[in-house]
């Protein structure tokens, strides 16, 4: 994928404004905890991995921002954001010292709010509370040093964290290109490629995987109600990259399945539960339950910072209900009546007994349950 979602640019995280894609490109700048904790609520960036990169990127600007170490914040007052045309120059990942910082005591209190205030951002993205685990670890760790030095380390912390999502996902896609025969059909649902990630893909992942590998695979989208990803980013990334692909509305895939024009099913996932349930964009239970009744393998692609093991089955984890405004038309075009109740849960769970197996970067777990969840968590652990 030659675009990068999420870069390091000029001392400043720079996302793909993915509200406006397919129509048009724009990068917007992030300076603070606050305004990328606002670009992942109101999807600027979204899909797990992203979100987790993200979230460690807003972590390091806010270490950056207490100990002095950034320039003042440019663009929208109170935001840190403004609109950038697409940069194809190499981005910068070193930072100049500069300045002086903050207390101590004062740069503590700041990390905690920006913490929190990243942590409030959307619920259902386990990536995103794993990203924040693994930066408040590394703040721990060079506690007893300056906050110029805690902010660089930190800001290292965010790029090796953008890079090993990127490895992951190959690694991954090579797993499930395995699974894929050459000539298939896959049908995926909502966006899990380079724009849910920091590149490469889960679900897309695994296509990409499977056409470098030499096979000829073509892509099924729904369309993904309503914030229409597959529509306006899977089909985008596919065309990018002359991967055939179909685009197709959520009530048609049953009918696709039933007339013999699906081979297998490949999406990505938010949450896996610690029995092999997974939360995925809502519609996703309903593809799998048509591949069942259908028997077509339905597969999941999901680093292993996807899996919960503190979250026994899907009915503990958190489902996020966004705005009515999603349902009732898109951007400026409303077709509901006005007055209607509406209802929009972003998310919605598959039961691991649906799911055919769970392509990780440790490999494939067929037919995942408690105890294959269990042995390759502590497999992953004990390496």
């Amino acid at each position: 994928m030659k675009v990068e979602t999420l870069r390091w640019f000029n001392n400043r995280l720079e996302m793909v404004d993915q509200r406006i894609l397919p129509a048009a490109f724009e990068y917007l700048s992030y300076y603070t905890a606050a305004s990328v904790a606002e670009g992942i609520r109101s999807m600027v960036v979204r899909g797990a991995p992203a979100i987790g990169v993200a979230a460690a990127y807003g972590v390091a600007l806010e270490a950056l921002r207490l100990s002095q170490l950034l320039p003042p914040c440019r663009g929208k007052v109170g935001m840190g954001v403004e609109s950038l045309s697409l940069d194809t120059s190499t981005p910068s990942l070193t930072l100049p010292l500069h300045g002086g910082g903050d207390s101590s005591v004062d740069f503590k209190t700041g990390m905690e709010a920006g913490f929190t205030v990243l942590a409030a951002s959307r619920p259902t993205a386990v990536n995103l509370f794993w990203a924040l685990q693994r930066m408040r670890k590394v703040w721990e760790g060079v506690a007893t040093q300056s906050p110029q030095e805690i902010a660089q380390r930190l800001l290292a912390e965010a790029h090796e964290i953008l890079a090993e999502d990127i490895r992951i996902n190959k690694t991954m896609g090579a797993h499930g290109a395995a699974l894929l025969k050459d000539g298939a059909r896959v049908l995926t649902h909502c966006n899990a490629g380079a724009l849910a990630t920091a590149g490469w893909g889960t679900a897309l992942g695994v296509f990409r995987s499977a056409v470098e590998a030499g096979k000829k695979i073509s892509v099924i989208a729904d369309e993904t109600r309503p914030f229409l990803q597959g529509a306006r980013l899977t089909a985008w990334e596919m065309v990018q990259e002359n991967i055939p692909v179909t685009l197709i509305t959520d009530n048609m895939a049953g009918y696709m399945m039933a007339q013999g024009e699906v081979d297998a099913v490949v999406v990505g996932t938010d949450r896996v539960a610690a029995n092999g349930d997974v939360a995925n964009k809502i519609g996703t239970y309903m593809v799998a339950v048509l591949a069942k009744r259908h028997n077509i393998p339905f597969y999941v692609a999901c680093p292993l910072s996807t899996i919960d093991l503190s979250i026994a089955s899907g009915k503990d984890i958190p489902i996020e209900e966004r705005s009515a405004d999603e349902v009732k038309g898109f951007r400026d075009t409303h077709w509901a009546a006005e007055g209607v109740k509406i209802r929009n849960p972003s998310f919605d769970v598959t039961p691991a007994e649906l799911v055919t197996g769970l392509i990780t970067e440790r490999g494939v777990v067929l037919q995942p349950d408690v105890q294959s969840i269990r042995k390759l968590m502590a497999d992953v652990a004990s390496s």
